[in-house]
Parts: C-alpha cells; structure tokens; sequence
C-alpha cells in the first residue's frame, strides 16, 4: 500500500502523524528552558544582571529549574519542591513513570528522593538534555524517546505515572490516559497537569483579547488560537495547544480511574490581574480574593486519582 493509500484509507490518522511530527520538531527546537523567551537560554537574575549560558551546562539547569520553580512557589513545601502535590516518601524504592520529561526538572526531584524513575518524552532535544542532566547530578534513570500515546512498557509496570503541562499538546490526549491506565499497577496513583480552558489566561488573554477583540478568531480555529497563544506566544506559537474543562475531564479523560479530583492552581491569576488594572489589583482586592480567583480560574488544572486493585 502507498502512502497515498494509505492515507486515503484512513485520512484521520495521517492528519495525526502529520501533526505528531510537527510537534515533535516544533518541542526539539524550541525546547522548554525557561528562558526570557521561549527555547533560548537568556535569564534575568535577581540582581538585574542578564546571563545566557550554554544548554546542556550545570548552570543551564539551575538557572531554568529557578525559573520554573518560581512560577510555582505555593506548590513547594519542605519536603522538597513541589512536595505540595507529589508524596515523595510514599513512592521511595518505587516505580515512578514521567510522560513528557522536558529538560528533566521533575524526574531528577524524584529520583532524588529515593524513587526508580523511568521519564520518556517524544522529542530527543528532551530525552539528550534529560539524560545530561542525571549524569551531571549523579543520578540514576532510565530515560527514553517515546509516544506517550503508545508506551514501550508492559501493563501494571508502575506504582506511579504523572505528567505536567504535556498531553494536552497531543490530538490524542485520550490515548495517552489510556496508556496511563493500562501500565498503571492496580492500587497505583497518577497526576496530571492539563491547561485549563475556563481560567482567566484562556477566556480573556487568549479568546476575548486575542480572538475578538484583536479579530483573531476570524482567521484561526479555537485549537489554532489556544496553540498561537499559549506556550511560545511571542514566537507565533506551538503545532497543537488544547485546554480542557473539569467535565472534559472527567467524561473523557479519566472515567476509568477511581478517586478522581481536580483542583485548579492559579499562580498565574495575580499577574493576568495586574494586566487588567496595573499595580491597582494587588491594592483593590484583598489577597483572600486573589487566592479564591485562582482556586476557582487558574490557568492549571492538577488532576490526581487511581487504578482500583
């Protein structure tokens, strides 16, 4: 069969490998570094100075892992960085699966703390950089190229699986939780970070500002115009960005786990609302208000549940 059958067989999937591929270039070169802008190693510090160092040093990843970690003060407890959502010590001697590793920022917290960390990610600007950053840290991984829509694992591998800020950059989001699921041992936990469609980012920044009011919408799809104006915005945008809802959520992503919840976190809320009325929100509205906006319209949703025994 020719590709040309092929895909006048199942025109569906091609359009889906196409994309796929898209992605997969589009992250290997624009990796998630955290720099000033997106893909490149440029970093403000907090002296007001400017350095730009090499991707791959030492320096890079502490620089970038500063970065991200700012961006999610309330999730960091003393048990470590984001301790607020991940129960290290319950997982210790473990196997903890990640799905999209990005520079390795995650997978090296846990392995740290004790866990057996396997990470895959669909790009190898990822999987190099997440691989150089175990051995420059002297730690042990096993750390993979893979489709999170189709792992290389056996079922019931893991005692944990998580992802953050990944598979809602792939058409097959459902896919993905169903690997999830089937590699999941029974009794075993997983965590999912999903963007999230009814927060401020979304309905005002991207869908008011962008697509109406800035006519946007008029010339690109709602997926087009959440994937230009998410992740590398200033840099036209990414292949494939789609938030989701709770409902989404929960009809379709997750119905097969038990014990599912769903907390959105906003840390993102006080800055869309310091857009809004510059150096007046943080006056005007009461920090119990701020925090209950970004309860209720935070730009992430943390999704947690588990796989019955």
């Amino acid at each position: 069969m020719t590709m040309l059958d092929t895909e006048k067989a199942d025109p569906a999937s091609s359009r889906a490998t196409v994309m796929k591929e898209k992605i997969r270039r589009w992250w290997a070169e624009a990796p998630m570094t955290y720099g000033e802008t997106h893909g490149t190693t440029e970093y403000h510090l907090p002296d007001g100075s400017v350095e730009t160092v090499e991707i791959g040093t030492r320096r890079f990843f502490e620089l970038a892992d500063q970065r991200f970690y700012s961006w999610n003060t309330p999730l960091h407890q003393p048990d470590g960085p984001f301790s607020a959502i991940f129960d290290y010590k319950r997982f210790e001697g473990k196997r903890v699966l990640e799905i999209g590793c990005g520079m390795g920022c995650m997978a090296m917290n846990w392995a740290q703390r004790g866990a057996l960390v396997t990470a895959v990610d669909l790009n190898p600007t990822s999987v190099s950089q997440t691989k150089l950053r175990f051995k420059q840290f002297g730690l042990d991984g096993d750390i993979r190229e893979s489709d999170g829509e189709s792992l290389p694992f056996e079922d019931e591998s893991f005692d944990y699986v998580y992802s953050w800020g990944v598979l809602h950059h792939t058409p097959g989001t459902r896919e993905a939780l169903a690997e999830v699921y089937r590699v999941l041992k029974p009794g075993g936990q997983f965590g999912l970070m999903l963007y999230h469609r009814n927060s401020f980012l979304y309905r005002y920044t991207i869908a008011w500002v962008e697509g109406f009011v800035n006519m946007e919408s008029r010339f690109l799809s709602p997926l087009e115009l959440a994937s230009r104006y998410s992740d590398g915005a200033r840099e036209d945008g990414n292949p494939h960005t789609w938030p989701v809802t709770k409902r989404e959520v929960r009809r379709d992503l997750v119905s097969q786990f038990g014990g599912v919840d769903i907390k959105v976190l906003g840390t993102d809320v006080p800055v869309i609302l310091n857009v809004w009325l510059p150096r007046l929100a943080e006056k005007l509205l009461p920090l119990s208000w701020q925090k209950a906006m970004a309860r209720r319209f935070g730009w992430s949703l943390w999704i947690t549940g588990g796989k019955s025994l």
